[in-house]
């Protein structure tokens, strides 16, 4: 059967911009184009659920602007249930610019907007948790509403899924929520783990940040992954070797698919190798 999803998070109208290679500090560099795309870390999840076979629905905001409408067209196309998703009149959508350079790695800057303004409210009602098993939250949002989404999903016996990015410290209150704990390299130090340099060092991570959460997930891009449920060995996974087009939204893809394998009873390796493959063919798909 497919799996409902609750994804709470952000929705971003990202601006993409391609140049040669990633300005410096103070240099303007030139760009070959430009193109806008569908994004935030919520949204995109949203979305890699749908096309994993899940059936997302998101809460989320958006302002009462061409950014918004853009937005939920967008969320339509891809089947995501966006009935709980706020239309903020005489607010500015989230926004984001990234510049991706000739080998597709990106860099970027986001504005939140509405996605600092969202209501949890809505998750105080039965209906908005219909069926769900898993809920899925990032740190795009204010602390709070994550919080308050975890704390009703714990009341109704679901468990949760968060990827922690952008990294910031975890509140011990909300931490013990989390089930399952989904970062990158660099998410990892910062959240008190040793660099992570290959699957050996990621490994190392999951079991230092498994301490907190019971499952862990450290993915360390062109190296692969480790994660680590309980007591048991950590589990390294390589990367499939790919043409890279561009990195632009592989972790979102890698969640979102995750998750879809995890709600839908698969075993946290199982589920890892599947979100793996659809981020490596995210990579190198140029039509995406």
């Amino acid at each position: 059967m497919q799996p409902t999803l609750l994804i709470v998070g952000s929705l971003h109208y990202d601006i993409m911009v391609e140049a040669d290679h990633l300005p410096r500090r103070d240099e303007t560099a030139v760009g070959s184009r430009w193109y806008p795309k569908f994004g935030g870390k919520g949204g995109n999840q949203a979305v890699a659920v749908a096309r994993a076979g899940g059936h997302a629905r998101m809460l989320g905001a958006v302002g009462d602007d061409d950014f918004g409408r853009f937005l939920r067209d967008r969320l339509a196309a891809a089947g995501v249930d966006a009935a709980l998703v706020e239309t903020l009149p005489g607010a500015g959508s989230g926004m984001s610019v990234a510049i991706v350079d000739a080998a597709g790695e990106y860099a970027a800057t986001i504005v939140s907007g509405v996605n600092r303004r969202i209501d949890p409210g809505p998750l105080a009602r039965e209906a908005a948790w219909a069926g769900v098993s898993l809920l899925v939250l990032q740190n795009e949002v204010p602390g709070a509403v994550n919080l308050a989404a975890a704390r009703a999903a714990r009341a109704r016996g679901v468990p949760v899924l968060l990827n922690a990015a952008p990294a910031r410290a975890l509140d011990p209150g909300f931490a013990a929520l989390v089930d399952v704990l989904v970062v990158n390299a660099v998410e990892a130090e910062m959240m008190g783990a040793a660099p992570v340099t290959g699957l050996d060092s990621a490994a190392a991570a999951a079991e230092r940040l498994g301490q907190t959460c019971p499952s862990v997930v450290v993915t360390a891009g062109a190296q692969g992954l480790a994660a680590v449920s309980g007591p048991a060995p950590p589990i390294r996974l390589a990367a499939e070797p790919v043409e890279v087009v561009s990195t632009h939204g592989a972790g979102d893809c890698f969640v979102g698919t995750l998750a879809v394998g995890l709600a839908g009873g698969a075993s946290l390796e199982d589920a890892c190798r599947s979100a793996a493959r659809a981020a490596a063919l995210h990579v190198s798909d140029s039509a995406r």
